[in-house]
């Protein structure tokens, strides 16, 4: 009887040991789990584009560009912050790079765009004018007389009134005309024919409304012919009224 008091006081004190024991054991903290490190920002793309890609001096080109994870954007030369896609006009004046700079949270990247500029065709320049010297070369005659005559024969008056005709529309134009002869007769004689000549021409001149003031006559006879050889065909060549412009 007295024994088994003894082990039952034992086993109590045994479970009040241990009771007391595991609540003296020190606790251990727990570590809380890692966070998952954040994904880095995404990396900007961009492109950009011009059209057309080729042109005349003057002429406009248009630049478009398009972008992602980009928050600003530049384009150069000479046209700066531009939105994240878009289009300009440009105007380049030579051939050109055009580059555009997009940047992010995830760093940046570029793109570019050429353009050629053909150099303008030289302007046409227009045709030299005739200067009046060679209008009247070209366009006044001559008028020719009989032997011994100085009246205006008929292909003389067709002559004279396409002369006045040129001499109206070129009214600062000035002429002499001068008395020429064949070389039959004296010196003496042929001066005063030529002058005949001269004047009858003058005289049809200013009957057609050209100014007496602007037809100079002289007359030079047979001492300076237009033919040298003997017989009628060069005499013809001789016998004339010649216009020289005098401007």
């Amino acid at each position: 009887m007295q024994v088994r008091s003894v082990r039952k006081l034992t086993l109590v004190l045994g479970l009040i040991g241990l009771t007391f024991a595991g609540g003296c054991k020190k606790k251990v903290a727990t570590t809380p789990p890692a966070q998952a490190p954040a994904p880095p920002a995404a990396q900007p793309t961009v492109t950009l584009n011009a059209s057309p890609t080729s042109i005349n001096s003057g002429q406009q080109v248009t630049l478009s560009w398009s972008s992602t994870n980009a928050t600003d954007l530049d384009v150069q030369p000479g046209i700066g912050k531009v939105a994240p896609q878009g289009s300009t006009p440009v105007t380049p004046t030579q051939s050109t790079d055009y580059t555009i700079t997009a940047s992010g949270p995830g760093g940046s990247a570029t793109a570019t765009a050429h353009v050629d500029v053909n150099a303008a065709p030289p302007p046409e320049q227009p045709a030299p004018s005739a200067s009046e010297a060679d209008l009247f070369a070209q366009n006044v005659r001559d008028a020719f007389f009989d032997l011994d005559k100085s009246d205006i024969r008929p292909d003389a008056r067709d002559t004279l009134t396409k002369d006045a005709e040129f001499l109206r529309t070129y009214q600062d134009i000035r002429v002499s005309i001068e008395g020429h002869c064949d070389e039959r007769g004296s010196t003496e004689y042929n001066l005063g024919l030529g002058q005949r000549r001269a004047e009858a021409a003058k005289n049809y001149l200013v009957s057609l409304g050209i100014s007496a003031n602007r037809i100079d006559t002289v007359s030079w006879g047979k001492e300076r012919p237009f033919c040298t050889e003997h017989g009628e065909p060069c005499w013809q060549q001789n016998r004339r009224g010649h216009f020289v412009m005098v401007k």
